[in-house]
């Protein structure tokens, strides 16, 4: 077997680390949302969308977060299924609910948005689609990993089905410019820089970093929890030995 990394070596170090992290990233993504939710819903109507516009700063860094969490339960699955440690496997358990919940906040965001905007509640273009998958890929894992009884091979098969779902990502990130759809392109982090005024942009970056935290800190303690699970499951099955 090849060696783990060191990081995922010592669960001991992992518990001492997110102890405190987990509480810090927590107070850390109030603060931001406080500010950025603040700065956004006082930031003036936009001239088109009018105040409809201010459920950007809800959805985009919902449907930023869908794909970031994704990428960390990816990378938690290779490295589970590469190395066989336990602790990755569990940050990848832990990922996946986490996931699913800001891709549907960020489908039903979205849904709200297009009615407005659109005319109708869905459209199956290529983003609201590809997201849509996207959002089955992390219940189909949730699912697999909760169907087998045997611990290992839920593992397993939990991690191969997260690194097929991996090739959904560049769809997902370049459906608007693949393919003709309703859905506006990039705006924030685009070749030229952002098209949108401060007023806006601000709130929203600040929004993004307050969902990145909130989720630091909730994976932060799935994982913790996942590990103390495992610790009491190992305990229980030496005292059935004994």
């Amino acid at each position: 077997m090849i060696p783990a990394p060191a990081f995922l070596a010592n669960p001991e170090r992992f518990m001492a680390f997110s102890r405190w992290a987990a509480p810090m990233f927590g107070a850390i993504a109030l603060l931001l949302a406080a500010v950025g939710l603040w700065l956004g819903f006082t930031a003036p109507d936009d001239y088109q969308q009018g105040a409809t516009v201010k459920i950007m700063f809800i959805h985009v860094p919902a449907a930023w977060m869908s794909m970031f969490v994704y990428v960390c339960m990816g990378i938690a699955s290779f490295l589970a299924l590469v190395f066989r440690h336990a602790l990755a496997d569990a940050a990848a358990q832990a990922a996946a609910p986490l996931g699913a919940a800001f891709t549907a906040l960020a489908l039903i965001t979205g849904s709200l948005w297009g009615r407005p905007m659109w005319g109708a509640w869905w459209v199956w273009d290529a983003r609201l689609t590809s997201v849509l998958v996207l959002f089955l890929f992390y219940l189909a894992y949730m699912a697999l990993r909760a169907s087998l009884d045997d611990e290992t091979k839920a593992a397993r098969a939990g991690a191969i089905l997260a690194l097929v779902g991996l090739v959904n990502l560049p769809v997902v990130h370049w459906s608007v410019t693949w393919w003709n759809t309703l859905h506006q392109g990039a705006s924030v982090f685009r070749k030229g820089g952002s098209t949108l005024a401060p007023v806006f942009l601000t709130p929203l970056l600040l929004m993004g970093l307050a969902y990145t935290s909130a989720f630091g800190a909730l994976w932060l303690v799935r994982i913790r929890g996942e590990v103390w699970r495992k610790r009491a499951e190992a305990a229980a099955l030496r005292a059935a030995r004994a």
